[in-house]
């Protein structure tokens, strides 16, 4: 018994020294995440890594906004006819382009006939009452005739000069011209021509249809003249004023840019608390309608800062952080916090850490060090 107790006795201290750690053991440990990476000179040149100081530029903060083109009331136009009459004949369909002058449609109608006839009579008419009101005047001089029918003779010579006159006019609106129509060349067909140069938006008729003066034949636009309509949100109104810079550009081209300048601000808030700000493209693009959709930027501050290049600057988690250059090859990733960014760089702003003016830092290729880095801290 004696001999069984001492084997237990034994047993358990060789148990109770098993579970402690022998005095020269060593616990292996996670190893640290470092923020250093190094590139031999083969590795920086394969990987295109190339260093600079940051620049010192004028960067503008933009406002991001949306609109669509518009045409001003001046640029559009819709075709009507001054008397009605019957279509005959037109070729125009949506989206053709037209010149100043160029034949539109053909309209014919009895009235226009009338209307020829009754400026004919008229003016023979003019011509009698211009020589009995010559012939009267002179018996009137010579106390040969009574002054009341030198007087009744006056008056239907200048009613008839204002019949002539208003005849001519109506003969204009409707595209003849009076000082070169006589009977020989009475027509039945009105001709429409097109008022400016620009496209058709809408085609309103048919041939054979019956139109009136009221009715609308055609619509017109002139693209010359197309503004940019911003919508602007009210919190936003006090950064704008007359003659800011706007680059616009289409969702599906956002590499073309059409630049421009704030012309117009509205005045008036609608339900949505936004505000209409008209904006003039400096370049025409007959690629662009009314109605289209546009995105833009407006510049609403410009300062001047210390910057990168776009290429300089990687987004790991929810965080940007730069390379800055070190001896040997060595690169030191370092949080950065950055402002606006416009034609490809971006400015930096300043802290405890970052020190633009001083610093060299990795303008291309900074990717790839990032993906060497956190490749090194996975091993």
């Amino acid at each position: 018994m004696k001999k069984l107790s001492y084997i237990c006795f034994v047993t358990a201290m060789l148990a109770g020294c098993s579970s402690e750690q022998p005095a020269g053991s060593t616990v292996s440990e996670k190893p640290q995440e470092t923020n250093l990476v190094q590139l031999t000179p083969a590795q920086i040149k394969n990987a295109g890594v190339v260093t600079g100081k940051a620049e010192l530029k004028k960067i503008a903060s933009v406002l991001q906004v949306n609109g669509v083109m518009e045409a001003p009331p001046q640029s559009m136009v819709s075709v009507s006819v001054p008397l009605g009459g019957y279509l005959k004949k037109t070729s125009l369909l949506p989206g053709m382009h037209l010149k100043k002058g160029q034949l539109m449609a053909e309209l014919e109608d009895q009235a226009y006939i009338q209307l020829q006839q009754d400026f004919l009579t008229a003016k023979a008419r003019l011509g009698y009452l211009s020589r009995e009101y010559t012939r009267q005047r002179e018996l009137n001089q010579s106390k040969a005739t009574s002054d009341k029918v030198y007087q009744q003779t006056q008056s239907e010579y200048q009613s008839q000069q204002v019949l002539l006159k208003a005849l001519s006019e109506k003969l204009r609106m409707v595209g003849i011209n009076p000082n070169r129509l006589t009977e020989n060349n009475l027509t039945r067909t009105l001709r429409l021509y097109s008022p400016i140069d620009g496209y058709v938006t809408k085609v309103n008729v048919n041939i054979g249809k019956y139109v009136v003066p009221t009715d609308v034949l055609f619509d017109l636009v002139d693209p010359r003249d197309l503004h940019l309509m911003l919508t602007v949100f009210e919190k936003d109104l006090d950064k704008l004023e007359i003659g800011q810079r706007v680059v616009a550009y289409r969702a599906n081209q956002p590499e073309k840019k059409y630049p421009g300048k704030i012309i117009y601000i509205g005045k008036d808030v609608t339900d949505d608390r936004a505000v209409e700000v008209h904006c003039h493209l400096e370049k025409e693009d007959p690629s662009l309608v009314p109605g289209m959709f546009m995105n833009a930027e407006i510049e609403v501050q410009i300062k001047e800062a210390y910057t990168l290049p776009e290429d300089a600057i990687v987004r790991y988690g929810n965080k940007q952080y730069i390379f800055a250059a070190r001896d040997s090859g060595v690169f030191e990733m370092m949080e950065a916090q950055t402002a606006a960014s416009e034609h490809g760089f971006t400015a930096l702003v300043p802290g405890q850490t970052i020190n633009p003016e001083n610093q060299t830092y990795v303008t291309r290729s900074a990717y790839t060090l990032l993906m060497k880095l956190k490749n090194k801290e996975e091993e």
